[in-house]
């Protein structure tokens, strides 16, 4: 609260002072008041005007400024209301009690959204878990009877149980705490089972799918971590290059305290522009304008998920080369003690 900015705001105040101090004026020297009284009277006027004006001042300089500080500081500047102390000028606690309404009227307003959007969420996941039945039949029926479907109708079929499985764990993504378990789990046995899922695309594509010693244990939610290996693969499949020895390449670094799983492709790369916002939302980048099968939304929600687990996730290209994505378990020494 600026002294400069609350004395023009009170300048109206100065205004009447100096007129009601000329009419006082006036009345002393038409009764001829001795000048010794005149010049007392004048300060003392001069101070009760001055302290009635700054009295005020300092009761709402430090309300005032504790709120704007406040406002600043905070993540969530809704907030602030928890951070203040109820002031004793009346101003104050008229500006106290419309932000507690207001705070009051948001909060309600909040809670009855999240229970929309909480009840949107389960629709979702029970629609999806509804869908996954027939679309899994259809995929067991295509297996089976493999004359009756050609590569094409697989190939649309793996894409859609692709899509569902992506729409599933974006909606958990947000409470994703309900949903996994963290525990000790064998990369090599994802690896195998993400390899297994896109076995028909890898070959279909004509891509070596190559796994080195990956036999660690690292502390993660296997389901969760499948589906991000998962969105990795399908990645490096859609923006595989024309060459006959295209590969997806798997193998995993082991330091003292993390251990790195590497996925890395020799397809058409990433631009050097793009490698910043491959993990916004909905990005496609330069590689997505060639291709109609790219959202934007798989390295999105691997990101997120990795994020909830506490693993790290980054990615390194250059065009027409290489692409590398990193995912990074720390590791747990109290939980080493207890096992």
């Amino acid at each position: 609260m600026k002294i400069g900015a609350y004395f023009k705001d009170n300048l109206y105040k100065l205004f009447v002072f100096v007129f009601c101090y000329i009419i006082n004026l006036l009345i002393f020297l038409a009764f001829k008041v001795n000048k010794a009284v005149i010049l007392s009277s004048s300060f003392l006027y001069l101070v009760c005007f001055l302290l009635v004006l700054l009295i005020p001042y300092f009761k709402k300089k430090n309300f005032y400024k504790d709120l704007l500080f406040n406002i600043e500081a905070l993540d969530r500047s809704y907030l602030v209301l928890e951070t203040l102390t109820k002031p004793e000028f009346y101003e104050g606690k008229l500006l106290y009690q419309a932000l507690y309404e207001i705070n009051k009227s948001m909060n309600e307003n909040v809670r009855k959204l999240e229970h929309h959007l909480q009840d949107f969420k389960e629709y979702i996941e029970m629609w999806i878990h509804e869908v996954k039945i027939p679309l899994s039949t259809l995929v067991l029926m295509s297996n089976n009877h493999k004359e009756q479907f050609d590569k094409k109708t697989k190939l649309q079929l793996k894409r859609l149980e692709d899509y569902v499985d992506q729409v599933l764990y974006y909606a958990r993504s947000e409470n994703a705490e309900k949903d996994y378990l963290i525990k000790e789990t064998n990369l090599s046995k994802v690896i195998k089972n993400v390899g297994l899922k896109n076995m028909d695309e890898i070959l279909e594509n004509k891509i070596d799918y190559i796994v080195g010693k990956v036999d660690y244990n690292v502390l993660t939610d296997s389901k969760w971590l499948e589906f991000i290996l998962g969105q990795i693969i399908n990645n490096s499949i859609k923006y595989k290059r024309d060459i006959k020895n295209s590969y997806i390449k798997i193998s995993v670094r082991e330091e003292q305290e993390m251990t790195t799983l590497i996925i890395e492709d020799n397809g058409i790369g990433i631009k050097e522009l793009d490698l910043l916002q491959v993990f916004d939302k909905s990005f496609t980048g330069e590689n997505g304008r060639h291709t109609n099968q790219s959202t934007g939304m798989g390295l999105f929600i691997a990101k997120n998920m990795c994020e909830k687990l506490g693993h790290k996730i980054d990615i390194e290209s250059k065009e027409n080369e290489y692409t590398r994505v990193f995912i990074t378990f720390a590791k747990n020494k109290y939980y080493d003690v207890l096992k």
